[in-house]
């Protein structure tokens, strides 16, 4: 339960694993419940019923097979703006799964892909350590955007979403990724990356760039919500990536959370913050409205 409590050495993750073919799909269904390295369910867990909703299970077709993922939108949805949701290094348990249903109460099909399908079944491991070691350091960006658009694809097939109108939202490491979906394809509305790691993961081919390396890059308004006590990403990295994206036309921004510490949304963990995550969300839908979402 150190995860978000004390720093861990993203700049130095163990090297790729070698000769892992990308068929080799090693998550082909979402596991139920919550993550077991996540630790003890908190009381103050939501859960969000899917009434109005269809909400499940689906298989997304990428380029070597299909990756899982969970889907809610609204009953006889037909033009609905496409919110694709990305995970912690939990993957997609309970709580993303959850995520995806207050949003689609909101409106949106929203949809959380299985990142890290190929190389791990991170809902069974117990251990954080193992969990960034064996199968998040390998996991390439490349492939994660590709995923990310094969996900797009498969909304905008749906007859159900309008393929116009998207936006991405993350958590942690998922928080990450929306900087660099955003940098990734531009033509989509806008992003929001709760407390995701500005620096610290590059690794050569496997992820080429951090955040702050494409801040000043972007064309997609990313509203960046970040928590004052985290050890993973100080108050001068906030500023740099702030720098960063003052030198472009994004329009991104950040807003800082004093008194809070990382994962101040995850309602099932200890690091919950009820007044910053309301607050935050309000934040979060005041931002894809004003961008067209």
């Amino acid at each position: 339960m150190q995860y978000g409590l004390a720093p861990l050495d993203h700049a130095h993750p163990p090297a790729p694993q070698q000769g892992l073919s990308r068929r080799s799909f090693l998550v082909t269904s979402l596991a139920s419940g919550f993550a077991l390295a996540s630790g003890a369910l908190q009381a103050q867990a939501i859960k969000t019923d899917a009434a109005g909703l269809t909400a499940g299970e689906v298989q997304i077709p990428v380029a070597d097979g299909h990756i899982p993922a969970y889907r809610a939108v609204p009953e006889k949805a037909q033009n609905a703006p496409v919110l694709l949701v990305v995970q912690e290094i939990f993957g997609v348990h309970e709580h993303i799964k959850d995520m995806c249903r207050r949003f689609a109460k909101l409106g949106y099909y929203a949809i959380a892909p299985e990142m890290f399908a190929r190389q791990g079944d991170v809902s069974k491991m117990t251990d954080i350590g193992e969990i960034l070691g064996t199968v998040v350091s390998k996991v390439p960006d490349a492939q994660v955007m590709q995923d990310l658009d094969a996900t797009l694809a498969f909304a905008k097939a749906s007859g159900q979403a309008d393929g116009a109108r998207v936006g991405i939202v993350g958590y942690c490491w998922g928080g990450r990724t929306v900087w660099l979906y955003a940098h990734h394809n531009p033509a989509i509305k806008a992003g929001v990356a709760y407390y995701g790691l500005l620096a610290g993961m590059k690794d050569g081919a496997i992820k080429p760039a951090d955040p702050l390396d494409i801040g000043d890059q972007l064309q997609v308004p990313v509203l960046g919500l970040y928590a004052g006590k985290d050890s993973y990403i100080t108050e001068p990295m906030v500023e740099q990536m702030r720098a960063q994206l003052g030198k472009g036309k994004s329009g991104s921004q950040i807003v800082m959370f004093p008194g809070v510490d990382h994962g101040f949304n995850a309602d099932y963990r200890p690091t919950y913050d009820k007044t910053a995550a309301g607050y935050a969300q309000h934040l979060l839908q005041d931002w894809f409205k004003t961008h067209g979402l």
